[in-house]
């Protein structure tokens, strides 16, 4: 007991808000005994430890969600949530600040804060990829420089002027260094994910944004090295070079001797050795003792634990790391440093009104100074203005590394209270910005519109078919380049496929590493678990585009969330003149032979496909399409065609047409009528058309009956004499006859391709199945085939037609008077009948 009475009392003294506090504590209150006890949780470090967690994480994700629809970055909910636990709000409240944050707790909340930026610094490192500075252009590179130098240039020239107002420290170039990082620093992570919700990370103006950010990065670290190391040597030059020069030792330690070895864990890795839990402890430990090193030096610890991720090869190795930390650290321990942050922002303590608009002045002249450098290397580059000036704001988007700074700035009491507050809510302001001026300058044109080739219906049949083939995955890739090679590629009829992966962008680090190698040129392979399962799904569509003749591949990459992705993928698909989006089923073929769904969000991601797609649309369920191989040379395949009649089956005819000149395939058309349908006969409808005095109107259903009889009869033609080919008609009375006679095909048929509506006429025929459907995306049809009560487990293919919105019938009546109407409709029916009578020969086809 010590003299005072207490039992081992410590003394510290913490400094929150300018102002110094000696605090004792006892080192035995850790934990309660209980409140049983009678005791107050609030007065125990670890339970109180605990609640500032709960409390800090729940207000974050609050402020995330409110913040979302106005579509701004989680940077800027986790600052203004720092700001608004700390004393410029909830901490006005004074039982409040002495109850959940009192001065006692502050040196364990600092140190937790600390030890999470540690890591979360390291695994900043550990996304970046130093080679990708190799790689960049020299447009990036010059918009980098621009965007660094000027508002450099212009925030340490201006904050030099008004140095007596804006800063009463004495160390006025450590002041400005520090102004001038972070006036000039663009945070990358943010960045990325701010293109992502635009819509631009696939875009020119994302790519080179990107690139550009990534060298702004790294120069600005460097900086901050050169900033730390004269703040804490006050100056003086000879101590700031011994600084620097250790600092430099301590680079070049971690380039040429850590990196080595952590290669070697990599190899280890792929090789399929696997990394032991000691391993992996020996890295993380590592973290902490490159902090303990740059520490030593005079350089803050989380420029050594940024280093340190900075030379982990960002492969298997890296990607094991953040999948074992990104969670814990993001999201538990990350937070508390911007909790610290907001306990130091006090408004209270802006009470220079000169002082803080000199600050937003030096800013907005930063800012300013960052746009217009970048508009002159666009204007130079021959880049639009609106691009430019676009590119400008991005290039402004600030974060976590800014909020470092002006920590560590207030650390080594180069920033006073009031100039820290200005700068931390000036920065929200600034990041907040972004994305509202973003989307409003930087529209891109969508070529919507413009090119014929939007269905198979209106191809011709050895026409070139642009096919944008979806892949949320390696499993995917198999049964799509078996649907591809069963579509008959060759020179005289070529397939273009453009092979698009998939990424759901979450948020994390692992994301990070796949958006910052999309920018990279195609033949360099990224190297992290997601680059690599990119690597092997593109390599296998180009191996294939190899052995296969007739076919050309070209892969691309998505990176958006799942909410937005459609919108992705239907612009790809019109920028890239695509005649059909081929879309992977949701669930996949469990070893049992049942269906498992593999993503919840891949069924609503097709389904908002099928409503916007500027072109036709089909959806594979794949159940052992490609176990037997996909060559001309394997076995026979049997695929069948379920015809009811309108646009989607009319497609499904119009794709089933390609099938029919592969040498390994058999196709059966089954086509289902309607007994005692209630609508005029073709024959009745051409009377009709043929008085030239009456008034002819013509329903929906006899319109759609009509283009399904030629479109039929024009197949049935130009394949008599294919004996791979055999027609069938079936009529029945009622979807349950309908679902009887599926039930009764041959079960040898390994592909059934059906439309995902059957029209006007048909939909009497599926009327019934449409009430105990699980799938809607799928049709009535679909859904029954890839049901796992089916008795035939076989692929499936559902399709939808493209029809623009000229093409859409209208009230469901069209009157054809007379003139041009009457004369469509004649030239309709006199199509029909030539091609029954030019079919009428052929003798080969079967009739039920």
């Amino acid at each position: 007991m010590s003299d005072d009475g207490s039992l081992g009392s410590n003394v510290t003294t913490s400094q929150i808000g300018g102002s110094s506090t000696v605090i004792c504590y006892s080192p035995t209150m850790v934990t309660t005994e209980g409140i049983w006890e009678g005791d107050n949780l609030l007065d125990f470090s670890l339970p109180l430890f605990i609640l500032q967690i709960v409390v800090v994480v729940v207000t974050t994700r609050v402020l995330v969600f409110f913040l979302k629809p106005l579509r701004q970055p989680r940077v800027v909910a986790e600052i203004f949530s720092g700001v608004v636990l700390g004393p410029s709000v909830l901490g006005r409240i004074r039982t409040w600040g002495d109850a959940m944050f009192p001065g006692k707790s502050l040196l364990i909340l600092e140190t937790a804060a600390h030890l999470g930026l540690l890591y979360f610094l390291f695994l900043v490192g550990v996304e970046m990829d130093v080679a990708v500075i190799r790689r960049t252009g020299k447009k990036a590179m010059m918009i980098a420089a621009a965007g660094m130098a000027l508002p450099f240039a212009i925030g340490t020239a201006t904050s030099f002027v008004f140095r007596h107002h804006v800063s009463s420290n004495v160390h006025q170039l450590a002041f400005l260094l520090f102004l001038g990082v972070a006036l000039s620093i663009t945070a990358f992570p943010v960045l990325a994910r701010i293109l992502a919700e635009t819509k631009l990370l696939n875009s020119d103006l994302g790519r080179l944004a990107m690139s550009a950010a990534v060298i702004n990065d790294m120069c600005a670290w460097v900086l901050l090295a050169v900033s730390i190391a004269i703040a804490e040597t006050h100056g003086s030059m000879l101590p700031s070079l011994w600084v620097l020069l250790s600092g430099g030792v301590f680079v070049m330690i971690c380039f040429y001797a850590v990196r080595p070895a952590a290669r070697w864990l990599t190899e280890r890795m792929q090789d399929g050795e696997g990394v032991n839990d000691f391993h992996i402890c020996l890295v993380l430990t590592g973290v902490m003792l490159a902090g303990i090193a740059t520490d030593a030096i005079g350089i803050h610890s989380v420029f050594g634990a940024f280093v340190y991720g900075l030379v982990i090869p960002n492969g298997p190795l890296g990607v094991l790391l953040i999948e074992k930390l990104e969670d814990f650290v993001t999201g538990l321990l990350l937070p508390l440093f911007f909790a610290i942050s907001g306990l130091r922002t006090d408004v209270t303590r802006i009470t220079d009104p000169v002082t803080a608009w000199l600050l937003v002045l030096v800013f907005v002249l930063a800012g300013l100074g960052k746009i217009a450098g970048t508009i002159l290397i666009a204007a130079f580059y021959s880049l639009p203005f609106r691009e430019g000036f676009a590119l400008g704001f991005l290039m402004n988007t600030r974060g976590l590394v800014e909020m470092i700074v002006l920590n560590i700035g207030r650390d080594k009491e180069v920033l006073d209270d009031e100039s820290f507050a200005i700068m931390v809510l000036v920065s929200v302001a600034m990041t907040a910005l972004v994305t509202p001026v973003v989307v409003t300058v930087h529209r891109p044109a969508r070529r919507l519109m413009g090119y014929k080739r939007r269905n198979m219906q209106r191809s011709k049949p050895d026409a070139e078919l642009r096919v944008l083939a979806c892949v949320h995955n390696a499993r995917n890739v198999p049964s799509l380049i078996s649907l591809i090679d069963l579509s008959n590629p060759t020179k005289r009829s070529p397939i273009f496929v453009y092979a698009l992966y998939l990424v759901e962008l979450t948020g994390r680090a692992s994301n990070i590493l796949v958006v910052n190698n999309s920018t990279k040129a195609t033949h360099h392979r990224p190297r992290h678990r997601l680059g690599q399962q990119n690597g092997h799904i593109f390599s296998a569509f180009e191996n294939y585009e190899q052995h296969a003749g007739g076919v050309s591949v070209h892969t691309l990459t998505a990176v958006s969330p799942y909410p937005t992705m459609h919108e992705d993928v239907c612009a790809i698909a019109a920028d890239k003149h695509a005649t059909l989006i081929l879309l992977p089923f949701h669930k996949h073929q469990t070893v049992d032979g049942g269906m498992e769904a593999t993503n919840s969000a891949i069924r609503a991601f097709n389904e908002r496909i099928l409503a916007a797609a500027p072109c036709s649309v089909a959806i594979l369920v794949d159940r052992g399409l490609s176990a037997s191989g996909s060559s001309a040379t394997a076995a026979a395949r049997h695929a069948a065609l379920l015809f009811f009649g309108g646009p989607d089956d009319r497609e499904a005819l119009a794709y089933a047409w390609r099938m029919v000149e592969h040498p390994g395939v058999s196709l059966t058309v089954v086509r289902f009528f309607l007994l005692d349908l209630d609508c005029p006969s073709p024959t009745s409808a051409a009377a009709a058309a043929k008085d030239s005095r009456a008034i002819t109107i013509v329903t929906d259903s006899t319109h759609e009956q009509l283009l399904d009889d030629e479109y039929v009869n024009d197949f049935k033609a130009r394949n008599a004499g294919n004996g791979s080919v055999t027609y069938t008609e079936k009529a029945v009375r009622n979807s349950e006859e309908t679902v009887a006679a599926i039930r009764s095909m041959e079960c040898i048929h390994d592909l059934y391709i059906v439309g995902r509506s059957q029209g006007v006429a048909g939909s009497a025929l599926t009327a019934g199945m449409a009430e105990w459907t699980e799938c809607p995306e799928l049709g009535p049809v679909g859904d029954l085939l890839a049901s796992s009560d089916f008795a035939m487990m076989v692929s499936v293919m559902v399709v939808q037609q493209y029809v623009s919105a000229a093409a859409l019938p209208g009230d469901g009546i069209s009157a054809m008077i007379d003139s041009p109407g009457q004369q469509a409709a004649q030239q309709y029916l006199s199509n029909a009948n030539q091609r029954m009578s030019t079919a009428a020969f052929n003798v080969g086809w079967s009739r039920r």
